[in-house]
């Protein structure tokens, strides 16, 4: 059984409290998460500390972010909610040569995500990062009908949440469908209702429209036709399934290129909402 190692900014949250069951559950027990570290108590009103979640977890809670590289095979850094945190938690775990995934978001700009990769990519440790989105197995069947690439003119993306942290699961697969080259962005929504059109090479259009309660689905105007498309599916076990793969075979399932991309749109879609109808480039 291969040991797998979270780092995290505070354990007490949702992903380490899931993805240790879903793990075990999906490799059927051929990878455990055996350590975990925490750099702070969980600031929540009820949270627990990080000893009293490994206690409940079954998880060994190690002193340091060290003693969980060491000790584990393979390397998990979370902080889902704080991705201002990653470049510090995951320095380590990128030179160490072991499989790494970092949790979504993975950066708060292009330049930090750029800083994390080539880490990584210096000291030949496989990483990579995604939002659970990505791999909804209704995106996966556009890609395999060509609904991909050049031939989408128009995506019109809908999701739920607040922006800053949600707003990934919408950009995820829009860049995983559309490609990396976008070039500007533009806020056409309210404080309420944040809306932002994502501009692509030959002037290819994806706006994602934050409304609360709003489940994941996209509207797709391509060379194909018109489609709508509701994530109806448990894109979370796809999201695990393609995590396995990648401890298995350390081949990395999302490229560096967009991942970058991905957080180069993320840092100027939030700058355009302080400047409505202005054109922001990437």
């Amino acid at each position: 059984m291969k040991k797998i190692g979270f780092i995290d900014y505070f354990l007490d949250e949702w992903h380490a409290n899931n993805y240790p069951a879903w793990i075990a559950a999906r490799s059927g027990g051929e990878f455990e998460v055996a350590y975990a570290w925490g750099d702070i108590p969980s600031p929540h009103a009820g949270g627990r500390t990080n000893e009293q979640w490994a206690k409940d977890m079954n998880i060994t809670l190690c002193g340091s972010i060290e003693e969980v590289i060491e000790k584990s095979d393979l390397l998990v850094v979370l902080s889902p909610d704080n991705p201002e945190q990653h470049l510090r938690l995951s320095e380590l775990a990128c030179k160490s040569g072991k499989p790494l995934y970092i949790d979504k978001t993975f950066a708060p700009d292009a330049e930090i995500a750029s800083k994390i990769m080539k880490l990584a990519e210096d000291n030949n440790t496989p990483c990579w990062s995604s939002s659970a989105l990505r791999f909804a197995y209704e995106y996966d069947a556009l890609k395999k009908e060509g609904v991909c690439g050049q031939a989408i003119k128009r995506i019109q993306s809908f999701g739920g949440g607040e922006v800053g942290m949600y707003c990934i699961h919408q950009l995820e697969p829009i860049v995983s469908l559309m490609g990396t080259d976008a070039k500007r962005v533009i806020s056409v929504g309210t404080a309420e209702l944040p809306s932002v059109q994502v501009e692509f090479d030959g002037g290819r259009i994806a706006q994602v429209n934050l409304i609360d309660g709003a489940g994941f689905s996209m509207t797709i105007a391509s060379d194909k036709g018109f489609r709508r498309v509701d994530v109806a599916g448990n894109f979370w076990d796809a999201f695990t399934d393609n995590l396995i793969e990648f401890f298995r075979t350390g081949n990395i399932p999302v490229p560096h290129e967009e991942t970058i991309t991905i957080a180069a749109i993320r840092a100027a879609l939030l700058k355009s909402l302080a400047a409505p109808y202005t054109w922001i480039e990437i």
